[in-house]
Formats: C-alpha cells, structure tokens, sequence
C-alpha cells in the first residue's frame, strides 16, 4: 500500500467539518433522540467523534453492508449484519464513511425504509459524485472528493490504514 504523503483531508480540517456537521444534526433534531447506525467497518471513527459532539440525545446501532473487495466492488450488496432492535418511529440517521457508486447506500436506505421509521436520513463523511451510478439522497455530507481511492480516519484498503488521522490517496502501484 503506498499512500500520497500529503493528507487529501487532514485531521484538522476533519475534525471542523465533523464539528459542523453535529452542529447541524443537532439543530435538526432538537427535541427528538436520534438512533445512530453506522455503517461497518468504515464509519466507526466518524460515527464516533460525531457522536461525541452531538447535543441531542443517541442511541448508536450498526450495519455492515459489503460490496467491495479491495478496491473494486464485488457485486451486490450483501448485508451480513443488521441492527438488533426495531427501528420503526424511531428518527434514524445512517452514517456512511463514503458514498461513491450509491449502490449501498441507497440499498440500506430502501431497507429501512421498509421498517417504518419516524424519519431516515443518510450523514456521509466523503461523497464522491463522479463515481454515482445510483442517486441516494445524502442529507448531511462533510467533503466532496474527486474520484480517488481514499485511505485514513476509518477508510482502509484490504484492512489497512484505518488507523490513520488523517485522509490520503492511495497511490497506483
């Protein structure tokens, strides 16, 4: 794995966009607990930080929705993990780290669309538009990036370079 040396996103300008963003939540959902479910494995660190600043009251779940392997999707979303408790009348918020081609996203979306929420909306750390092959309505997004394969701050590549402060490029070999 080599990585670009300069930070695409650096941990500050992370760690400002995360606080604007539970600002944000936090303003849309005064008066109401919110059911936070992030999306594994990817999402933990942004899902927690986010957590941490936001002044409404939470409740945290989790997905894991695959559909990629290394740096390629592997084909349909195959969900292998799934919240424990019912969601229906519950405000909930998906916490996705990336949304590229849409396709899970807007699978997770439709799946609890299904279980009658109070209110479902999709908070994504990166959105990458050029890669978009399925539309995905993304209410909260911290950074737009162009289409680069990114690793740091919960992204990784084959498991690698999670633990990263900041987000880089991973480089092609």
């Amino acid at each position: 794995m080599r990585l670009n040396e300069t930070p695409l996103l650096s941990a500050e300008e992370i760690g400002r966009r995360v606080a604007e963003l539970a600002a944000a939540v936090s303003a849309d959902y005064t008066g109401r607990e919110l059911l936070l479910v992030a999306v594994l494995k990817g999402s933990i660190v942004f899902m927690a930080d986010l957590l941490r600043q936001l002044t409404v009251p939470a409740t945290v779940e989790f997905i894991r929705a695959r559909s990629y392997e290394k740096t390629r999707p592997q084909g349909p979303i195959e969900f292998t993990y799934f919240p424990e408790r019912p969601i229906a009348g519950k405000h909930v918020l998906v916490i996705e780290d990336i949304v590229d081609t849409g396709g899970t996203a807007a699978a997770i979306l439709e799946r609890f669309t299904a279980d009658h929420p109070a209110s479902l909306a999709l908070c994504a750390l990166l959105d990458k538009p050029a890669r978009r092959e399925t539309p995905v309505p993304i209410r909260y997004a911290g950074f737009t990036i162009d289409d680069h394969f990114v690793v740091g701050y919960g992204l990784d590549y084959d498991q690698r370079g999670r633990e990263l402060p900041d987000i880089r490029i991973l480089e092609q070999e």
